[in-house]
């Protein structure tokens, strides 16, 4: 449910909605939520500061419960 409600989340606020995609992966200290958007979009999901990707995370947190969840988003150009 939280990465449905994440991925509605950023779609509203994106340029290419079909580009965005959420993933989940579990851990042992609670579950991580990725979400990639088309590259030219990274930006306005972060927002200024990094107050959107704050916002949303806040509003995931909430949703979840009192459940650990985290929120990522991933530079999908960045190379390691």
């Amino acid at each position: 449910m939280l990465a449905e409600a994440l991925e509605h989340l950023v779609r509203g606020i994106v340029d290419s909605p079909d580009d965005v995609r959420v993933s989940t992966k579990s851990n042992r200290r609670g579950e991580t939520l990725e979400v990639r958007v088309h590259q030219e979009d990274l930006g306005r999901v972060i927002g200024r500061q990094g107050r959107t990707a704050r916002a949303l995370r806040t509003v995931i947190s909430a949703l979840a419960d009192g459940e650990p969840v985290r929120v990522d988003v991933v530079d999908t150009d960045r190379r390691r």
